[in-house]
This record gives structure tokens, C-alpha cells and sequence, in this order.
């Protein structure tokens, strides 16, 4: 079976290499990113060796980022029990991915004296300082393929020094919350459906037949169904198929129209709760590198998508992310349906999270990321998430369109 390697959108960054063997490589650059291919195969084949339970784990607190608390709620579990499993699955990681290499005939180690420059020896190959590769929940099986999630990145966990949102990006901020403003409140009633349809792609690394990685474009265009009041399960449409989601209490993550109207409207409040999420979860002895300021422009983010939000609540998150330290601009940016407009961004650990905004209205036209500098994923430049928002508004029932 084939295994794939997806790059998420949020909050965990991926990358992709090409099929160059190692011997071939003529310079640490491309030998890093042939390395990294590897590696990232062999922690894939070692995840599946893990027993669930440590799978589950290790999803939730290394890839998802959430705190033990969190994954023990999640979970149904002692908080005791989400470190002993959590302790077990890192150490049996480490062993399996060893194996897996030593296992591997296409790892091939450069020649003395050929011109080839090998990277140092590694106690722990698979997986570098500052989570630099997180794994996310076990492979599933969808048409004979084995697919496996692994977000890449992720930096310190608070950088010092970083300077405050940009004066331009204020700007761009506060432009969409004065058009947010003065958009009419949609009559909304208990029993309907916030619906949102986006079009898009990520990044996927699918093995091959002869073993080989290749850079893909997975299709994440969506229709969704979220009920207003959280009484009834959300409906997600992919590809022609319907799947209801999970159901559960609404959150941050997990947001419905009702929890959102009630957000603090006020711009320092409404920021003020999401850090105290973000600490949470993604503070000091979380074991989140995400970091708290990061985390916040991405919850931001994630909540601008979901589709029909309350003007005054949509105008609030917009003057928030104008009060996270790290904030710009880049003036001119593509979203996945080809509509170009001025970004505003936080750049995290060599990729730059965009917001794109169409200029002559400020509305929000979608999201994506883009590296800044050349990776086992590409080159810089390269755009390895990208998602637009195509339609919104609110339903009657789930599946049928407003």
C-alpha cells in the first residue's frame, strides 16, 4: 500500500520533496530534502506500528496541539494516563522509525570522497528538535491506499521581540471591520444551518509503486451544514459524500452561530479569551511549540471561515488580530479561485499565513500558506495550502444550499 503525507491548513505547516535518490544529489540541499523524504515514509510505516491507543495520543498532543488536560477530556481518560501512553508511543517511535530506515534499500548514505555532503548522525532521525515533524492520527484506508497526516513546523513557543502588528496591516484590518460593520445582521432562527462552501487544495507526498515519494494537490473544496444552536450534527459534503461530524459542545474550534454571537465584541476582551485558549493549550508545559500568539492568529482565522458570522463579532476578531504581535502584510496575494487582493500575514517557523482580502471591499476572500524558503516541501514561494471562500450564507436544512 501507498502512503500520503498531507499538509493541513491549520495551525501545522508541511512540506514536500522530489524523487531524486540520494546518490544523485549533488549539493546538502538536495540531500537534506531526499533525507527528509525518507524520513518521513519510515515515521509513517512506524505510526502504524504503534497500538491504537498511543496513536491516539500522540494525534492529539503532538500534531493537534492540545495540552494533556485537553487530550485527557477528549479522550475520556486520567491526565496520568495521557502521559505514561504519550512517554511510550515518543519512545517506541523513535526505535520503530530506526528500524524502518535501517530496513529501507533506498536510503542510500552518500560515498566518502564523492562530493556528497551527508548531515550529521541523529539519535532520533525521524524527528527533529522543535517538532519539526508532528504526526497526526494513525492511516486510514481510502481507495488501496494507506494515508497518513504529518504536519510539519511549528516554532518557539513565544519569540521575544516581536515587533506589533504592522501599521499597514492595521490598516487592512480595520477596513474589514468598518465593512463588517456595516453589513446587515442576518435574521437567524433556531433550527437552520450556517452554510459555507469553499473550493481549495493541500500538499500531499503519495508513495509511489517503486517506493518513491511525488508531490501531489489533494482536493479540499467543501459544503458545510452547521446548526445555528448546536442541536443538531453538522453535515460535511467532499467530493459528492455526505458525512456528519462528531457532535459535541461548541468551542473555539468547534464554533455554531449562537457561540459566536456570544463572543466579547469588544476587541481586547474577545482576544483576551482566545489567548487564555491558546495558553492553554498551547502555552508553557503544554508541549505545543505553536505558541500562544501564533495559535491566536490562526483560531482568528479559522473562525473569519466559518461562513455567517453576527457583523459585530466578524468586526471584533478582525480588530483582535490587529493586537497580535508579529502581523503585516503582503500586498498581493492569489486565493484558490484565482481572486487577488492585499494579505494580511504572520510568518511561523519558514511559512507565511495569509489572509486574503479583496482590496476595493475588504471582504475576506480566503487563506493560504506559502513558504518562505526552500524545504523538504518545495521551494520558496511555493503555495502548499490554499482555500477560498466561495458562498455563505443561511440554510433551512442540511444539504440544500440557501
Amino acid at each position: 500500500m501507498g502512503l500520503r503525507v498531507s499538509h493541513r491548513v491549520r495551525a501545522a505547516p508541511q512540506r514536500a520533496g522530489h524523487g531524486q535518490s540520494a546518490a544523485r544529489c549533488q549539493d546538502a540541499g538536495q540531500f537534506a530534502q531526499r533525507r527528509d523524504t525518507q524520513r518521513l515514509a519510515a515515521t509513517a510505516r512506524a505510526l502504524q506500528r504503534l497500538k491504537r491507543t498511543e496513536r491516539e495520543v500522540f494525534a492529539l498532543v503532538v500534531w493537534s496541539d492540545l495540552g494533556y488536560a485537553a487530550a485527557a477530556e477528549a479522550l475520556g481518560i486520567p491526565v496520568g494516563t495521557v502521559r505514561s501512553r504519550l512517554s511510550r508511543a515518543r519512545e517506541k517511535l523513535r526505535r520503530f522509525v530506526d528500524e524502518e530506515l535501517a530496513a529501507d534499500p533506498h536510503v542510500v548514505e552518500p560515498q566518502s570522497g564523492s562530493g556528497h555532503i551527508p548531515e550529521a548522525p541523529s539519535a532520533r532521525p525521524a524527528l527533529r528538535p522543535r517538532r519539526r515533524m508532528a504526526l497526526v492520527l494513525g492511516a486510514v484506508v481510502a481507495a488501496g491506499a494507506t494515508v497518513v497526516v504529518l504536519g510539519l513546523g511549528s516554532g518557539t513557543t513565544g519569540a521575544p521581540n516581536v515587533p506589533p502588528a504592522s501599521a499597514a496591516s492595521v490598516q487592512v484590518l480595520e477596513r474589514a471591520a468598518l465593512a463588517a460593520n456595516a453589513t446587515s445582521q442576518t435574521k437567524v432562527l433556531d433550527g437552520q444551518y450556517v452554510y459555507v462552501k469553499t473550493v481549495g487544495y493541500m500538499s500531499v507526498l503519495s508513495e509511489n509503486k517503486v517506493g518513491q515519494m511525488e508531490l501531489l494537490r489533494q482536493d479540499e473544496g467543501m459544503e458545510q451544514w452547521t446548526s445555528v444552536d448546536g442541536s443538531k450534527p453538522t453535515l460535511q459534503r467532499k467530493a459528492g459524500k455526505d458525512t456528519l461530524l462528531p457532535e459535541g459542545p461548541a468551542n473555539l474550534n468547534s464554533p455554531t452561530y449562537d457561540f459566536l454571537a456570544a463572543l466579547p465584541t469588544d476587541p481586547h476582551a474577545l482576544l483576551k479569551r482566545i489567548r487564555e485558549d491558546a495558553e492553554k493549550n498551547h502555552g508553557a508545559g503544554s508541549d505545543s511549540t505553536t505558541g500562544p500568539d501564533q495559535q491566536a492568529f490562526v483560531t482568528i482565522g479559522d473562525l473569519l471561515r466559518n461562513g455567517v458570522t453576527p457583523p459585530a463579532t466578524t468586526a471584533a476578531l478582525y480588530r483582535a488580530a490587529a493586537l497580535i504581535p508579529g502581523v503585516d502584510i503582503a500586498p498581493d496575494a492569489v486565493d484558490a479561485a484565482g481572486g487577488r487582493g492585499v494579505a494580511v500575514a504572520r510568518v511561523h517557523d519558514g511559512e507565511r499565513t495569509e489572509w486574503i482580502f479583496e482590496a476595493s471591499t475588504g471582504r475576506l476572500l480566503g487563506e493560504r500558506t506559502v513558504l518562505l524558503k526552500d524545504s523538504a516541501w518545495g521551494k520558496a514561494g511555493t503555495v502548499v495550502t490554499s482555500v477560498a471562500l466561495v458562498n455563505s450564507g443561511i440554510a433551512t436544512e442540511a444539504g440544500q444550499a440557501p
